[in-house]
């Protein structure tokens, strides 16, 4: 399936970008292409992996025409550029609506311009009922998606688009357990928004596993979210904690500006047609046209009480979150540099 094929990863200079490659620069792709706008970091990885199959192309995903030249000749698209960080889109909602939004459809229309075979955009839990503009932002990103899906240009080459749900990703850029560990090395108090506050836990690695499952199982405009456990976030602060054998105290502080006690990964409306993968649920697009007086629903709503959230899936403790904490290579080199 890969075999002499390109990929194209936008925002492909983060975390998810660098988790991807160490899985596919030993396939049989043909070349992999590294969208972003940040030359830095391509530098970094350029000298990072020496691998010719990388192809690095300076553009953003706001400009129409660096991703529709950067998309000529692709294959697969993993589409990972976006605004992430909360606060910072609520103070500026609108460049979120630049890179999430306008961004977004930059890339689906290059893609169904350049006859993508197969694309997966990156969204995230905060979709799901949103009360934040990054959550809006995600939310419209994959109602662009499963619209593109439905493009008569997409489908006429069978082409599957299809998006995935996923929570914080542990140790991704701009996420607490840095924050927490650079707070514990420079003996300040871990500062906690909200002690009952829940998040899932997901790896990197979890991350690109789940991508991986849309890419190779997707139906055009489904919606892929992975199962995963969550925590308090007082019961990470305390597993960092032992681990590292620090006494920092811990200060709550106040939730930042629209942030959630919990986060939902499939709503109850989704919940009523998703299907159970095992590790995964399936959210199948609706495929009905406008002209609804064609279709005869012969049983009612299928409605269900019971969405799933970071407040009712498997709560880790701080020992079974210790022992997370502990496969992630950053936490290990950390505690590492900690010891010297």
């Amino acid at each position: 399936m890969l075999k002499n094929k390109t990929l194209l990863i936008t925002g492909g200079t983060g975390s998810f970008g660098n988790a991807v490659l160490n899985g596919f620069l030993d396939s049989d792709l043909k070349e992999i292409r590294i969208f972003s706008r940040d030359e830095k970091k391509q530098e970094d990885m350029r000298i990072r992996y020496k691998n010719d199959k990388l192809n690095f192309i300076i553009g953003d995903v706001r400009d129409f025409k660096s991703i529709n030249r950067a998309m000529d000749g692709v294959d697969f698209v993993f589409s990972a550029a976006a605004l992430k960080q909360v606060p910072s889109c609520e103070f500026y909602p609108m460049q979120a609506v630049q890179t999430n939004i306008l961004g977004s459809e930059n890339v689906l229309e290059a893609a169904a311009i350049n006859k993508v075979k197969k694309l997966v955009v990156l969204s995230t839990d905060k979709a799901v009922y949103p009360i934040n503009v990054m959550g809006i932002s995600k939310a419209m990103m994959e109602k662009l998606c499963v619209a593109k899906a439905r493009d008569s240009r997409v489908t006429r080459e069978h082409g599957v688009y299809t998006a995935t749900r996923y929570g914080n990703v542990m140790c991704s850029r701009g996420s607490i357990i840095p924050l927490f560990i650079s707070q514990i090395k420079e003996g300040k108090p871990l500062t906690i928004t909200n002690p009952n506050m829940t998040r899932f836990m997901m790896t990197l690695d979890n991350s690109v596993e789940l991508v991986m499952y849309a890419f190779q199982n997707g139906h055009p405009g489904d919606i892929f979210v992975q199962k995963a456990p969550a925590a308090t976030i007082q019961t990470l602060a305390i597993a960092l904690k032992e681990l590292f054998n620090a006494d920092n105290e811990i200060v709550v502080i106040g939730e930042r500006h629209a942030e959630k006690m919990y986060e939902t990964l499939c709503s109850k409306e989704e919940m009523s047609k998703a299907e159970d993968m095992g590790g995964f649920y399936r959210i199948p697009a609706d495929y009905r046209d406008l002209n609804y007086t064609k279709y005869i629903q012969k049983e009612g709503p299928k409605l269900l009480d019971a969405e799933y959230n970071s407040d009712t899936t498997k709560r880790l403790n701080v020992e079974e979150l210790k022992e997370l904490l502990l496969t992630l290579d950053y936490v290990q080199e950390e505690l590492v540099s900690y010891k010297k």
